[in-house]
């Protein structure tokens, strides 16, 4: 395999519906994996097999969720030329809001900070983002919050944590995509996803998938599911994959051919306009 020190491009497609079949679909890289306990983090990673300059994303679960239920998201982010970390920290009942956000602080530093796969994977400090679902979405924002160089944020059904989710996204004045959940009943849109969107401190995307439950994100089963309302959906994975795919392509890669992915319309989805705010209840 080639190295590069950018991510692979996607194709030029002819229409919405074929750049979101597209990026749907794995990409064309090798992806390696590897854990994240070897440099003192629980969790797991997802790489291009190499590459240097790479961006890179850490992602939090949500709340008791092992990582491992994300694994066809990361995996599929590290197929399109994104390092994509996990920590598998903080799962218990109780955790605690900000030792997690602190957790995908240094997931992203161990990323950036240590050269992967033998020495033939780098990851540039430039182009990192956060992310997270439900719980690991507040964290992600309360890990962005004033950190000097991640560049995008993405959120899943993000919920409050506290203290302060409102204050972080306040915080935060790098492009964020926030993704909710119109069948969610664990974080409702209107006490979640919106008033965080309205709270924005910077540019901000609101796309809820209309069919979507809370953990329609998730993959696999988990004896979790039997206390969260919803299930794992093949097809809110698969759109999932191609609007966090999309929209971090172009804020750390600055990849045009993505961005009407992040502005246009996509069938089962409807965009709340990053121009209006949405209104705090």
């Amino acid at each position: 395999m080639t190295r590069t020190r950018a991510s692979i491009r996607p194709p030029e497609a002819s229409s919405i519906k074929d750049a979101v079949a597209t990026l749907a679909r794995p990409g064309p890289l090798e992806v390696l994996r590897g854990d994240l306990g070897i440099v003192g983090i629980p969790g797991i990673l997802f790489a291009p097999a190499e590459g240097y300059g790479l961006p890179a994303v850490a992602f939090g679960h949500d709340w008791l969720q092992p990582a491992d239920r994300y694994v066809d998201l990361l995996r599929h982010l590290a197929s399109w030329g994104i390092v994509a970390a996990a920590p598998n920290s903080h799962r218990g009942l109780m955790p605690s809001h900000h030792a997690f956000a602190a957790d995908l602080r240094s997931t992203l530093e161990v990323c950036a900070g240590v050269r992967l796969g033998d020495g033939h994977i780098s990851v540039d400090a430039r182009r990192t983002a956060l992310a997270g679902h439900g719980l690991g979405g507040g964290a992600a924002l309360m890990a962005a919050a004033g950190h000097p160089r991640v560049a995008a944020v993405v959120t899943l059904a993000p919920a409050y944590t506290h203290p302060g989710t409102l204050d972080a996204a306040r915080a935060v004045t790098v492009p964020t995509l926030h993704i909710a959940a119109g069948k969610d009943t664990v974080t409702p849109p209107a006490g979640h996803a919106e008033p965080i969107t309205a709270a924005a401190g910077g540019p901000v995307w609101l796309r809820t998938i209309t069919k979507a439950s809370h953990t329609g994100f998730l993959d696999g089963v988990h004896w979790s599911d039997l206390v969260l309302a919803g299930k794992p959906n093949a097809k809110v994975r698969a759109l999932t994959r191609a609007l966090v795919t999309a929209f971090l392509l172009t804020h750390l890669c600055g990849e045009r051919r993505t961005e009407a992915l992040v502005d246009g319309k996509i069938s089962g989805t409807v965009l709340h306009h990053p121009a209006a705010r949405v209104a705090t209840a």
